[in-house]
């Protein structure tokens, strides 16, 4: 449970003020549920705070990813931080490739469910193989099925709004070492270095005797996700969930 100084606090840290009404924000609801990589990472770490130092890095470098991203789909050009170079170089040749087309005004798309009272903001709402649909984009070591239940809150915000609105992708953008002898991949990211197998080969990862590691490489992996009634149906649950654990500050607001 998160505590607050007062309301305009929990209103700040928890949602959006649109229009003069206050909404919960989709990220914020979706954290209520339990994250089992989360806890295991922080089983990992020699003790909580430095796992907090940790997590806190890593999301200052996934920050920097996603407002680079951003720039460029906003076309400004700005410098990229070189610590993020290659997973930026991997996004600029994945772009090109599949030629997705998106609009200044569809990145960083605040979206409002009215009827389910929530709000959001969505990467970006791109046209991708011919569909039209909500793009997220994430820097994490990998596609959990968590980000399915936030990409339903936004399609259900975004399909009275948008008649053609299909699908939904993610997108994830990261950056990798490769061993040259055993084929393990290390992930370095903040200040953490995880070396992990390749098909599951711990053996041969064991048996390296000293790792030979190749530059830093981008790495891209994209899914797409059409059917996403059944995530929003969770994520109703999670909303319901949410506002039962923060009962006293939403009744505080107003909100319920």
């Amino acid at each position: 449970m998160d505590f607050y100084k007062d309301e305009n606090a929990f209103k700040e840290v928890s949602g959006y003020t649109i229009d003069g009404v206050w909404y919960p924000r989709v990220t914020k609801i979706v954290s209520i549920k339990a994250k089992p990589a989360l806890l295991y990472f922080y089983g990992e770490a020699a003790n909580y705070k430095a796992g907090l130092s940790f997590t806190q890095k890593s999301a200052v470098e996934g920050t920097l990813v996603h407002n680079a991203i951003e720039n460029l789909l906003l076309n400004k050009q700005e410098e990229v931080d070189p610590l993020i170079a290659p997973a930026i170089v991997a996004f600029k040749i994945f772009w090109e490739s599949k030629n997705i087309q998106v609009t200044p005004d569809l990145v960083e798309r605040r979206v409002v469910s009215f009827d389910h009272r929530y709000a959001g903001t969505v990467d970006a709402i791109a046209l991708i193989d011919g569909k039209l649909g909500v793009l997220d984009i994430k820097t994490s070591q990998a596609i959990y099925r968590d980000y399915n239940i936030q990409t339903a809150a936004y399609m259900a915000a975004l399909k009275n709004q948008f008649q053609n609105l299909q699908t939904r992708w993610i997108l994830r953008v990261d950056q990798i070492q490769t061993c040259q002898s055993c084929g393990s991949r290390k992930r370095t990211k903040g200040g953490r270095e995880k070396i992990r197998p390749v098909n599951g080969q711990f053996t041969a990862m064991r048996n390296c005797p000293e790792h030979e590691w190749s530059e830093v490489a981008g790495e891209i992996e994209f899914k797409e996700f059409p059917y996403w009634q059944t995530d929003f149906e969770a994520f109703l649950a999670a909303k319901k969930l949410w506002e039962w654990e923060n009962e006293n500050w939403l009744n505080k607001i107003g909100y319920l």
